[in-house]
Order: C-alpha cells, then structure tokens, then sequence
C-alpha cells in the first residue's frame, strides 16, 4: 500500500531551505520533524524535507523548539 507523494505528482526535485512557509508543514506543533506518513511523502522527499529544515535551523531561519519562537 503506497501513497503518491505531493512532491512526486508535482514533480519537485528541489525544496530550498529559505522557504520557511513551506517547511512549517512538515514539523509538528513542536517543531519536531513529522515522520513520512505523517506528511504523506515518500522516502526520498521525505530525506530532502528533513535535510531541508535541519538547514533551516542551523541558518537560524526555524526554531529548534517551541520556547524558541517570537510571541
């Protein structure tokens, strides 16, 4: 039983790091990175998202946790 991921129907090779709307989706409401069914997407984009806000963080542009964001 496998899902068509989003990312393969649209044919997305490249997920910047830089778009932080985008990558907000695939983190849960604490800021932990969402397993692949969870977020509906198959192994390989499932790597490519997880790398993508690992960057994101380091590049100080998402927060590690919650107690970390601007209220």
């Amino acid at each position: 039983m496998s899902t068509i991921c989003n990312f393969c129907q649209d044919n997305i090779e490249h997920l910047d790091y830089k778009d932080t709307k985008v990558l907000r989706k695939f983190v849960t409401s604490e800021f932990r990175i969402g397993s692949a069914k969870r977020n509906k997407l198959c192994k390989k984009h499932q790597r490519r998202v997880a790398n993508a806000i690992k960057i994101s963080r380091l590049m100080a542009l998402m927060p590690y946790t919650r107690n970390q964001t601007v209220r």
